[in-house]
């Protein structure tokens, strides 16, 4: 049964595109009838998977070529564990709740049918996917992937901005492609297998150097160089800095296929890393490069995101900075947190993509200018006020996350776990407290939603700590191994905790004190800075116009040489 589940969940959205694909003039606006149901279906099927797998191991079903014999990556064979199956509930939901809403909301739109059949083949790509058994399978949906993103982006191919940033989200997956594939060559040249269970166990044996340059000297970890060449792959597909410049151009598309795309196909980079855990895991230097690429993602992704004027492009930002978010807990160490920001993000954002689209659909039918702001008055600004403000939104989440942690007794011994932990639930529930704060609403029905906002985000970061940190890996030791690698030297992790940790309290009291309608608190140099960093984050870091003169220079030397060749006969 388990097995035969396997098979069929990516099977139903396969069927359902083809079937749309081939009668999608005689069906018409009638495609959502075939997709729907099969959306549904493998949504509950992923469901029982989940709890097959959880309760009775992972599952394997394939098959070999014949002629196969030694290479082992001609196999074709799906590998379901907790990971995958998890993965797989998030990919079928999401996607089964975007089937649902484009009913509407793209009914009278040129390529309907065409749509719904790009949607169910390319649910049925990011399955196989994340259920691929050996690393050139995976390779190859995740070029399908690539492929069918383009062909979704530009879906009816009536609107020429979209059928741009379309190629160039291609052309940005190419780079980091190229790379994939060269760590997949090295990988098998030196373990030679592709197979995910004998790939990891191999290269734990023994540590395998390469030389840097052919005199022999610098050497680097083979481990290190494939992880390397494999993330930056992870990079374009999850648009890291600075492969992120294809996410933010790809808002031209209709609002289902921009919740789709930031709730499920950037999530591949995070889903890959994790996959490769294990090797991963044998390369502190390639994780540290990893938490840096995530850590810069996220305070450039978010200065992008604030100075936006577009409700999507604040949305695909955003999206940029949690994945930056994501790929940092990586490279910390902890995995099993990243998957879990993985599917809060997804669905998260799914959610507000599709509203935003409500949104946009309603504003075009509204006659009347959004109505102004009514300018408050400045409100009174007292010592006691601040100190108020302090405690409910910062030191109160700290001092109970603390509490908490200590009465629990989570298990996390490596020092670096714990605080990584009480670091990110800290963060996000004085986030979330000051954004209550901030309203004003001072009523018990405030209070009470304070209240219950900070004991779910406690709940759930202390439940990622231990329950579900175990149920993805739960060999024992595995997950402390991971933050024992990635540990960061005790000096350079304390003074980052200590910096972001100045920087959060000090961003709290200028945004706090601008909204009692006081003088801010920055010196005037600092506030003279805002324009300028306003202007650069506004053209994104002038990276988009690098890259265009860039490829400009590249086409314009190809074409030279290869007029200077040209007068050569053979």
């Amino acid at each position: 049964m388990t097995n035969f589940l396997a098979i069929l969940v990516p099977l139903l959205p396969l069927v359902s595109g083809l079937i749309i694909g081939l009668f999608g003039k005689q069906l018409g606006e009638k495609s959502h009838k075939v997709g729907v149901p099969a959306l549904v279906m493998a949504f509950i099927g992923s469901l029982w998977l989940l709890y097959a797998v959880s309760s009775g191991g992972p599952v394997r079903v394939g098959f070999q070529a014949s002629s196969a014999g030694p290479h082992d990556w001609l196999s074709f064979s799906l590998y379901i564990d907790r990971l995958s199956a998890v993965m797989m509930v998030l990919i079928t939901g999401v996607s089964t709740i975007i089937h649902l809403y484009s009913i509407n909301y793209l009914q009278g739109e040129r390529g309907y049918a065409r749509f719904y059949a790009l949607l169910g083949l390319i649910t049925f790509v990011i399955l196989s996917l994340v259920s691929s058994a050996n690393l050139f399978i995976l390779f190859v949906f995740w070029q399908l992937l690539s492929w069918m993103l383009y062909l979704l982006l530009a879906y009816n191919f009536g609107h020429p901005p979209a059928v741009r940033f379309a190629f160039k989200t291609l052309i940005v997956h190419r780079v980091g492609d190229v790379m994939f594939l060269a760590g997949i060559l090295l990988t098998y040249y030196l373990f030679e297998t592709l197979e995910f269970s004998q790939l990891f166990a191999r290269a734990a044996e023994a540590e395998i150097l390469l030389p840097l340059w052919p005199g022999g000297q610098p050497v680097i970890s083979a481990v290190t160089a494939i992880t390397l060449l494999i993330f930056v792959g992870a990079m374009a597909k999850s648009a890291q800095f600075p492969l992120h410049v294809w996410l933010p151009d790809t808002m031209d598309t209709p609002t289902p296929v921009s919740a789709l795309m930031h709730a499920g196909i950037v999530n591949a980079g995070g889903f890959l890393l994790n996959r490769l855990a294990p090797l991963y895991g044998l390369s502190p230097t390639t994780l540290h490069v990893v938490f840096a690429i995530g850590a810069l993602t996220v305070v450039l992704g978010a200065g992008m995101m604030l100075i936006q004027n577009d409700i999507k492009k604040t949305l695909g930002f955003s999206t940029m900075a949690q994945m930056g978010y994501m790929v940092m807990e990586c490279g910390l160490g902890a995995f099993a947190l990243a998957i879990f920001h993985l599917i809060a993000h997804g669905v998260f954002k799914a959610t507000l993509f599709l509203n935003a689209g409500h949104v946009i659909q309603a504003s075009r039918h509204e006659p009347k200018r959004p109505v102004a702001d009514r300018m408050e008055e400045a409100v009174s600004f007292s010592r006691a006020t601040w100190i108020t403000g302090v405690g409910v939104t910062l030191l109160l989440p700290l001092i109970i996350l603390l509490i908490a942690h200590g009465i629990l007794a989570i298990p996390l011994q490596d020092a670096q776990a714990a605080v990584i932990f009480l670091f990110f639930a800290w963060v996000t529930a004085s986030q979330a407290m000051f954004s209550l704060y901030r309203l004003n609403a001072a009523s018990w029905k405030g209070s009470g939603v304070m209240l219950l906002t900070l004991l779910l985000v406690i709940f759930t970061y202390l439940w990622v700590a231990e329950t579900f940190t175990y149920f993805l890996y739960p060999e024992p030791g595995v997950a402390h191994a991971y933050f024992q690698v990635a540990a960061l030297p005790a000096q350079l992790f304390d003074g980052l905790v200590l910096v972001i940790t100045a920087m959060i309290v000090l961003g709290w009291a200028h945004l706090y004190t601008n909204i009692r309608g006081q003088r801010s608190l920055l010196p005037e140099w600092v506030a003279s800075l805002r324009p300028r960093f306003y202007v650069l984050f506004m053209n994104r870091l002038y990276v988009d116009q690098f890259y265009s003169w860039a490829g400009k220079g590249i086409t314009r030397f190809a074409q030279r040489l290869d007029h200077s060749l040209g007068g050569w006969k053979l």
